[in-house]
């Protein structure tokens, strides 16, 4: 095992895990998130206590959401695509059983619906994986942008390994964008958070859909970085994303439905705001602080509506806003 540390942050590596060893590092961006992951995680368990006092299998729910919390912190300090992936999938089908927890047959249908997003997701994503390392011989984060100047800049001659990037882009933009729930891939999210625990919900919503934008942002920003086409591809995106969100909530009479829908919307205006950071070239300052401002206030204003929710419940156990 090798540490190091230095002033743009620290680096950790486990050799031959999983073959390829495990890399992790720290710097500004992943310390924020990785401190959000953690806040949130300890304001849900202290919600927890009272909203789970009288549900069955409490602690199969608390185990799992160690084993989440575990894993959203390996993907955000995650060094390299590789491990990204693999704590990627753990996060996926552990937080599985935050929506199957109530064991009703809506509960489990959901949760069918949540597993086979994040599976399809899944394997898409290792798709792209192959044909990228592949290409270029690295999955390693910092590495990527001077292989795609390389290869797509100006002076790039390669055009079929142009393509192969481009679909491995798309490959890995599929399977990031199903935890974000960018459109088309947003259907887990209204089925998911009205069945699932309130505390579950809200990091459902709140953090593990940051994972994906993570990944959306490793793509823009490493791979594709100042790319007309990528950034018109995440706008085009982000506007679909934001728009049907929007009035999917204005449609829906579930509480908890009309968040998740929310979600969708503002996943959608985060998108946008990335798709602005390839369009605008060097002048994309803006469109950076926007994104990240607005990840941090979705996260934490969802923390907040989702306990909102909760205890709503928790008090009439109505969901539906005609009746509350």
């Amino acid at each position: 095992i090798a540490l190091q540390y230095g002033a743009a942050g620290g680096s950790f590596t486990i050799p031959g895990a999983c073959g390829f060893g495990l890399h992790f590092t720290a710097d500004g961006f992943r310390t924020l998130y990785g401190a959000i992951a953690a806040f949130m995680w300890m304001m849900t368990s202290l919600f927890s206590e009272e909203y789970f006092a009288h549900y069955r299998n409490r602690n199969r729910y608390y185990l799992f959401q160690l084993v989440t919390l575990g894993a959203t912190e390996a993907v955000f300090l995650s060094a390299d695509l590789y491990t990204t992936f693999i704590f990627f999938e753990v996060m996926s089908l552990a937080s599985y059983v935050w929506v199957a927890q109530d064991e009703r047959k809506e509960s489990l249908r959901a949760a069918a619906t949540y597993l086979a997003v994040a599976v399809i997701g899944g394997l898409v994503m290792l798709m792209g994986l192959f044909l990228l390392d592949h290409e270029v011989g690295t999955l390693e984060i910092d590495r990527l942008y001077e292989v795609f100047r390389e290869m797509i800049g100006a002076g790039g001659e390669n055009k079929a390994g142009q393509g192969v990037l481009y679909v491995a882009g798309a490959c890995l933009l599929f399977g990031f964008g199903a935890k974000a729930g960018a459109f088309p891939l947003h259907i887990w999210l209204p089925k998911a958070h009205p069945v699932a625990p309130a505390p579950a919900s809200a990091l459902l919503s709140g953090i593990l859909t940051k994972a994906g934008i993570f990944g959306i942002l490793v793509l823009s920003c490493k791979m594709f970085l100042y790319d007309m086409k990528w950034g018109t591809l995440l706008l085009l995106i982000g506007v679909m994303t934001m728009v049907l969100g929007a009035v999917l909530a204005l449609f829906s009479v579930n509480l908890k439905r009309t968040l998740a829908c929310s979600s969708v919307s503002q996943i959608g205006f985060i998108l946008v705001g990335i798709g602005m950071q390839g369009l605008l070239g060097g002048e994309n300052s803006l469109a950076v602080r926007g994104s990240l401002l607005h990840m941090v206030n979705h996260s934490l204003f969802k923390l907040v509506l989702f306990s909102a929710a909760g205890v709503v419940f928790m008090n009439i156990h109505k969901l539906d806003l005609n009746e509350i």
